[in-house]
């Protein structure tokens, strides 16, 4: 995908822009202290995007159940971070999650009308996981296909046997399918990268 200046073999990997990381985690942090009222007016919810509230198809990423919600979220957000930040430059990886939220948010309205709401970051999450088996190429191709083998293989078992994410052994409900139409934005968002980059 995406050419970082400085490549990194897997023997060095560690956090990158740790600043960054923590940025994300105080602001989702604020959003789950600000309450339930705040969820309410941020979170996706078909009714409201269908009456014009259309920020909700992006902020419905950034707010959470609770805190057990938010906290497996970063901790996600965290191991993709520690293992793939390196791999590309932040820009593009806000272009990616850009992508996977509005990727969900279309996928959600057009293609998933029985679900009625939505909130928080794992979809985007599996875009970013998506990007990232795109971003390792250059790193380690084994690596690369093996991300991507078992991102395509989480999702299908979600897509067949229902959620297999923490999330279900902490009570929490899951929209499996968001997973899916993230992984598909975030895909789509690195490959058109890497062309723009590096045309065939």
């Amino acid at each position: 995908m995406i050419p970082e200046p400085a490549r990194r073999p897997a023997s060095q990997r560690g956090p990158r822009y740790p600043r960054a990381l923590a940025v994300c985690a105080v602001f989702l942090l604020a959003l789950s202290a600000a309450g339930d009222s705040v969820t309410a007016r941020l979170r996706y919810e078909r009714a409201a995007l269908a009456s014009g509230e259309w920020w909700r198809v992006l902020t419905a990423h950034v707010v959470h159940l609770d805190l057990r919600h938010l906290a497996l979220n970063l901790a996600g957000l965290g191991a993709l971070w520690w293992l793939y930040a390196g791999d590309a430059r932040p820009r593009d990886w806000l272009i990616v999650a850009l992508i996977s939220a509005l990727a969900i948010g279309a996928g959600l309205y057009v293609l998933s009308p029985g679900v009625g709401w939505y909130v928080g970051l794992s979809g985007v999450l599996h875009g970013l996981w998506a990007a990232a088996a795109v971003a390792a190429w250059h790193r380690w191709r084994l690596e690369s296909v093996v991300t991507l083998v078992v991102l395509g293989a989480k999702l299908a078992a979600e897509q067949i046997f229902g959620p297999l994410s923490a999330g279900v052994s902490s009570g929490l409900p899951v929209v499996t399918v968001a997973h899916l139409y993230g992984a598909l934005g975030g895909l789509a968002a690195a490959l058109a990268l890497r062309l723009w980059r590096e045309p065939v």
